[in-house]
């Protein structure tokens, strides 16, 4: 969790060269904060030394997040799809997990997850809105 600090500084730096407002860099950085927390916590069960890698694309219209771990694989997207959080239930009543991945899938235009070759690769894409 250490490095959390140095992606986001990647993110604010890369919004900030490329003329990406804050909103924006925001909802970004929240996206990966959540999967960076994800990778940790769930995938490693901790702090470790295993690589992450963080790629940023800008267009005029949107932004596009790689980000990849190697984290034992797990699919999120097909658990959320299968067991969607029950958000409208009273908290005592809801289960553990799902809440971040269900944010980052609403925050995004598009996301997609796969594994391969021993990595868990994301590719979320978000609309550029100031």
């Amino acid at each position: 969790m250490t490095q959390l600090s140095q992606a986001i500084e990647f993110v604010e730096a890369f919004c900030a060269e490329r003329g990406i407002g804050r909103h924006d860099m925001l909802r970004l950085s929240q996206v990966v904060e959540e999967l960076f927390t994800n990778t940790v916590e769930h995938g490693h069960g901790g702090d470790c030394a295993a690589p992450v890698r963080l790629e940023l694309e800008a267009s005029p219209r949107a932004v596009t997040l790689r980000y990849e771990d190697t984290a034992p694989p797990f699919d999120a997207l097909g658990r959320l799809a299968a067991q969607p959080p029950d958000v409208d239930a009273p908290l005592e009543q809801r289960k553990v997990g799902g809440l971040g991945i269900l944010l980052v899938a609403q925050m995004a235009a598009s996301v997609r997850h796969e594994n391969e070759d021993g990595w868990n690769r994301w590719r979320v894409e978000l609309d550029r809105r100031g």
